[in-house]
């Protein structure tokens, strides 16, 4: 199974971090304005380009504040895949984020592709942690930029 993993050094604390890697709010913050939620089935969905994308994530492993842990129920390539937030704490309120996206069946182009995304959305998390307002990198019909 392939893995794509990224590390990134946040000036802030995992309490600051948790709550942008831990809920569907937050990841509206960095990584799609299209976000909803389903309390009844405790699911977030984010929708990318008119929801011809729909990718459902449900909490697989919380634990407030150092990890935040999803399984992905769908998507061709994104179903049966697992996201794990890790947050360690560092000294004078920093944290070091190591990202991981695990248990892709291949390394297709999409999955290069996901993991060349995924680099830049440990950015705009970054900013947002940091009280920067970068907004998400996806809007509802695609790339914010």
């Amino acid at each position: 199974m392939a893995t794509i993993r990224h590390s990134i050094s946040i000036d802030a604390s995992p309490e600051r971090i948790f709550p942008l890697v831990s809920s569907g709010h937050g990841f509206s913050q960095w990584w799609a304005a299209d976000v909803s939620e389903d309390v009844p089935r405790n699911i977030v969905s984010l929708g990318f380009f008119n929801r011809a994308t729909v990718y459902n994530l449900k909490p697989a492993r919380i634990i407030t504040p150092t990890a935040a842990e999803w399984a992905c129920q769908s998507g061709e390539e994104w179903n049966g895949t697992v996201l794990l937030f890790d947050l360690l704490p560092q000294k004078q309120d920093r944290t070091l984020l190591r990202f991981s996206h695990m248990d892709w069946r291949a390394e297709t182009d999409y999955f290069v592709a996901c993991t060349t995304t995924w680099g830049e959305l440990m950015f705009r998390l970054k900013a947002a942690a940091e009280g920067k307002t970068p907004g998400p990198l996806f809007s509802a019909t695609g790339m914010a930029y």
